[in-house]
């Protein structure tokens, strides 16, 4: 059989879903990556996947433009004659769902990983574009022959509140899991030395970035030597999104040693103490966050939608922090730093919990019984080839 997996980055498709395309291949079905153009999609090839480029600006609300995506993406679909599409993010899944219907495609999948931009936002823009998404979400994502992947069980009361999608097609699985393997324990502190806190993520307001800030200037203040290190880059396509400039700025400042995009992070997580994220966002599941737990770092986040996945209950598997609230970050940063045996309690916690929930190998398990609801005859040759 054909999967043709289709998001609206190369980055995404090769960091949360190659694991899944590969165990695909494995069990000799053809996995097609689909995506706009970036420095990732040429990885593909070294793994034996084929990569189809489509232009598509994220940010685009020119309705030409958008129409002109949709048609494009009709034609591939209809070229590649994919058994299931399976399509991430709101913008992906809606242009997706569209395409597959006219190009007679079996059977579609979407996963949504967060309310997103529009949903999170309070911003003109944002409440601007929510009605138009909602009609949009509830004429396509609803088929008989598609189901829809969240990742927590609040947007999964949220979209069936809505009436957006049948419950009967939605799935949750937390998170796009973890590799346990790639990503180990930290090891314990050995002498006396600054805090390392982490924050990885785009630079988002909504995910908190500003608060990040706000309580590093804050601890700096009080004379706390804390190191602060943000791994994650500005994302153009979003129009919450600080600039290079601005993090260029903290950087002068003293506040961050700001890394950008980093290829490694199993190395950077296992050389931090804590993982901070004040996201005010509708997440998923944050894959920082899942991926520094299973490194054993001591998580500090918001008891918000998808955060709350990963620290289920504050001074137990992580710290809570209020929404939108530097002072209280910095009140729990300060208390870490107190306490380094609270640090290596939380990060035994949240390792014991990733293992038990976030593994990659459950998440790829779980998401293959979807395509099979959708496939029941999976494993026989792609009608393509017959």
């Amino acid at each position: 059989m054909k999967f043709v997996f289709y998001a609206n980055t190369d980055w995404y498709l090769y960091n949360f879903r190659l694991s899944t395309a590969l165990r695909l291949k494995a069990e000799g079905h053809d996995v097609v990556m689909l995506s706009p153009p970036g420095e990732f999609g040429e990885r593909f090839s070294a793994h034996e996947l084929r990569w189809i480029q489509l232009t598509m600006d994220r940010a685009s609300l020119n309705p030409f433009r958008e129409a002109q995506t949709i048609s494009a993406l009709t034609r591939i679909l209809r070229a590649e004659r994919p058994d299931l599409l399976h399509n991430f993010t709101v913008k992906c899944a809606i242009y997706g769902a569209l395409a597959a219907r006219a190009a007679r495609v079996p059977a579609v999948v979407n996963a949504v990983a967060g309310m997103g931009y529009v949903f999170a936002s309070d911003a003109m823009l944002a409440r601007t574009l929510r009605p138009m998404v909602k009609l949009l979400m509830r004429g396509t994502l609803g088929g008989k022959q598609s189901r829809l992947i969240l990742q927590n069980p609040d947007d999964a009361d949220a979209f069936v509140r809505a009436r957006l999608v049948p419950q009967q097609h939605i799935r949750v699985i937390r998170s796009s899991g973890v590799n346990l393997e790639r990503f180990l324990p930290v090891e314990a502190i050995s002498g006396p030395r600054p805090l390392r806190v982490l924050m990885a993520a785009r630079l988002l307001w909504e995910k908190g970035i500003g608060e990040f800030i706000e309580a590093a200037r804050m601890l700096r203040a009080q004379g706390r030597n804390i190191e602060f290190v943000i791994a994650g880059s500005p994302d153009p396509g979003n129009p919450r999104s600080a600039s290079r400039e601005q993090a260029e700025g903290w950087v002068a400042e003293g506040l961050v040693d700001w890394r950008g995009h980093v290829d490694d992070m199993p190395t950077l997580m296992r050389s931090m103490d804590v993982i901070a994220l004040p996201s005010y966002y509708r997440e998923g599941v944050p894959k920082s966050l899942i991926e520094a737990a299973a490194c054993g770092l001591a998580v500090v986040t918001t008891n918000l939608p998808g955060c709350r996945e990963v620290v289920s209950e504050d001074g137990v598997d992580g710290l809570h922090v209020e929404p939108r609230c530097a002072r209280s970050l910095a009140e729990r940063l300060a208390m870490l730093d107190d306490d380094r045996v609270l640090v290596r309690r939380l990060g035994d916690e949240a390792r014991r919990k990733a293992m038990e929930h976030f593994d990659e190998q459950m998440v790829i398990r779980r998401t293959i019984e979807v395509y099979d609801e959708l496939l029941p005859s999976r494993g026989v040759p792609n009608r393509a080839a017959a």
